[in-house]
């Protein structure tokens, strides 16, 4: 799938879920793993470039940190989807609260290439 599809269809879906609480533990679950699985491809796959490169070690430990921060906070957000499932009803603040602040380590990756499938 291509970058800007899987990225419009990961957008859409953080949308139905914040209209539907009957969807937002399906849409928390595959975001988070989603974010989760793309800072583990990232932090594999793809060597730190550009800033993150050239301007001493700070930049280059700010990358990794940067993808450790977001593949933990996938982890998290992905649990929480099991959670809210148990009862989507009552749980649905906290839910959408999540997946609203999830928006920001989704930019992070996609902004890092990490919705890039290795060539």
């Amino acid at each position: 799938m291509e970058f800007l599809a899987a990225f419009m269809q990961i957008v859409n879906m953080i949308s139905e879920a914040l209209r539907n609480v009957e969807r937002l533990p399906a849409a928390l679950i595959s975001g988070g793993v989603v974010q989760a699985a793309a800072a583990l491809a990232l932090a594999i796959f793809k060597a730190p470039a550009g800033i993150f490169l050239h301007n001493g070690k700070g930049p280059f430990y700010l990358y990794y940190g940067i993808l450790v921060a977001v593949g933990s906070f996938g982890l998290v957000e992905a649990t929480v989807g099991l959670w809210v499932s148990g009862d989507p009803n009552n749980r649905r603040i906290i839910g959408k609260t999540i997946v609203w602040v999830s928006i920001l380590p989704l930019v992070l990756v996609a902004g890092l290439g990490g919705f890039v499938i290795v060539k």
